[in-house]
């Protein structure tokens, strides 16, 4: 089996569980830190391995335009391109393209768009897009949709999911064609001595409305995917909005399968999700929030660059074991920052992915346990 999904504990509809892929094991739930460019910003994979990361997730689009997908497939696969040995999820480039509004021209066929980098013209459509991820080679891929906007109408956001619907079969379709075409494929098999291929994942669209969800989810799943994503959210919709959806749409999708919300969130947040059954998530939240000198604590948000700290002796985090907060001191962190160190992303980043693990490693313990409570300690 080159991918398979197993559950171990479930509290309330909180789920502990694993999947297997070519390139090892993963719990859940999990979060997934972004390396977009097969980098996570400012921080080693030797680092990444120490922090305990099981899975990255890497972009199709950025990958594509640089340094391109027949380079990397030339080179083994991503994996080896980056020396990351643990499995990779590559989104399909539906999002980017969808941020490039002013820069793209879409159709039934594809969308037709701009690069970001040079202004270079480019075409991705379900059988592109996936050509691209079966050439990276991540372990898990995702087919291609369109994500809506937010505000959208109701006619245009039915017309969105049913693009993505349609959109979704291609997806599939081009994959059980040509899924045999990774990099890794022939050194896996005769490692492992059983054929292995990629795991594809379908994703839910339909805006803000719960019965094109709905729709969209049944349709989906229909197809017969590995795993379910739960997309176009964190587009600018208020929060409270995107956990109704994640909350209409989660039971929606297969119990046995692995289900996935797409970019989000905040440390409460994440934990929130997981209590609704998500299993999957991934945000730019942590590292980004960290090269802007914004750190997350036990006791909530902390700015490093706060004058108050310039002469405080204490750690970011009395209650954090991360490598930062046993050496580090906020005096001295804030000094990096203010001196425009380098060093000061980097630690702040690993803070921050330390905060967000080490959540759902307590949360998962807490599911086997039957611990992890079915409501929210604030309701």
């Amino acid at each position: 089996m080159s991918f398979s999904f197993q559950l171990e504990a479930t509290c309330g509809a909180a789920r502990a569980g694993r999947f297997v892929t070519p390139h090892g094991v993963v719990r859940t739930p999990v979060f997934m830190p972004v390396g977009t460019v097969a980098s996570v910003k400012g921080l080693s994979q030797e680092l990444l391995d120490e922090l305990g990361v099981e899975i990255l997730l890497n972009n199709t689009y950025h990958l594509y335009l640089r340094p391109g997908v027949e380079t990397v497939r030339q080179l083994g696969g991503v994996q080896k391109f980056m020396a990351w040995h643990k499995p990779i999820l590559t989104d399909s480039g539906g999002f980017q393209v969808f941020s490039l509004s002013d820069l793209r021209k879409l159709t039934e066929d594809g969308v037709q768009f701009r690069s970001h980098i040079d202004g270079s013209l480019h075409f991705f459509s379900p059988e592109t897009s996936l050509a691209a991820e079966i050439g990276l080679g991540a372990d898990l891929i995702m087919a291609f949709d369109e994500c809506t906007e937010f505000p959208a109408t109701y006619e245009r956001a039915r017309q969105s999911m049913e693009l993505t619907a349609r959109w979704a079969r291609r997806s599939k379709d081009y994959f059980e064609a040509h899924k045999h075409e990774v990099p890794w494929f022939e050194e896996k098999t005769r490692q492992l001595g059983s054929e292995q291929t990629q795991a594809l994942f379908g994703i839910v669209q339909g805006g803000m409305y719960p019965d094109l969800r709905r729709e969209s989810a049944e349709r989906t799943v229909e197809i017969g995917f590995d795993g379910h994503a739960i997309g176009g959210l964190s587009v600018g919709e208020p929060r409270e909005k995107t956990w109704e959806i994640v909350h209409e749409t989660i039971p929606l999708l297969p119990a046995d399968k692995p289900r996935y919300v797409m970019g989000v969130g905040t440390p409460e947040e994440i934990v929130e999700y997981v209590r609704l059954g998500v299993d999957m998530m991934d945000c730019v939240m942590p590292t980004r929030a960290a090269r802007h000198g914004l750190l997350f604590t036990s006791q909530g948000k902390l700015n490093i660059k706060n004058a108050r700290f310039a002469r405080d002796e204490s750690p970011i985090d009395p209650n954090c074991r991360c490598q930062v907060c046993s050496r580090y001191s906020r005096a001295y962190l804030r000094h990096l920052y203010a001196s425009q160190e380098v060093l000061a992303q980097v630690l702040n980043t690993v803070h921050n992915l330390s905060h967000y693990l080490d959540i759902m490693r307590r949360v998962r313990e807490t599911i086997i346990t039957g611990e992890f409570p079915s409501t929210s300690p604030a309701v």
